[in-house]
């Protein structure tokens, strides 16, 4: 099987290159990615537990879904794909913010991601692959924020990043009674 290309690029998000993912993240050079955060109508989170055979951070609890653009796909079809590729499950997504982060693993791999942060609303349960994604859980956010302070060993470190921006977003989009 080919090695998927992760899209390299700089700091403003405009491509100058493609690169087979494992080399990039042993390289960590910046590159496209995406999150995928799908909230239920009480307002709940849909995470996943990333399979076992994951080469980083298995095991470990998530957002919804996330991963790399390919070359010449929009942002908004490469979360489409990826949401059904590992979730089984198609929502309207819509697009809220960007950020770059870096982090290093155990394993010698880097994450040096431009995070395209997506939304989508559904109360439908997953069809989870199983090569992907180990389990599911809706938890709300009150209670994510809540364990992640706690027990921040249980997820993955982009998550815990993203979610305190996300969190906000959400705060901030909220109308106030």
């Amino acid at each position: 099987m080919k090695e998927e290309k992760v899209v390299l690029v700089d700091l403003e998000d405009h491509q100058i290159g493609t690169m087979g993912k494992m080399e990039a993240h042993e390289k960590a050079l910046l590159h496209r990615a995406f999150s995928i955060f799908v909230l239920n109508s009480k307002q709940e989170l849909l995470l996943q537990q990333r399979a076992l055979s994951k080469y980083h951070s298995p095991g470990l609890w998530t957002n919804t879904c996330c991963s790399h653009q390919r070359e010449g796909e929009s942002n908004l079809e490469a979360g489409n794909r990826r949401l059904m590729e590992e979730m089984g499950m198609a929502v309207n997504l819509e697009e809220l913010f960007t950020f770059i982060y870096k982090t290093s693993f155990d394993n010698g791999l880097s994450e040096h991601e431009l995070d395209h942060v997506m939304l989508g609303y559904t109360d439908l349960d997953p069809k989870i692959n199983t090569d992907e994604v180990a389990s599911f859980k809706w938890m709300s956010l009150e209670a994510l924020n809540k364990d992640l302070t706690e027990n921040p060993e249980r997820y993955t470190v982009w998550f815990a990043i993203v979610f305190n921006r996300f969190h906000q977003f959400i705060l901030d989009k909220t109308p106030k009674t």
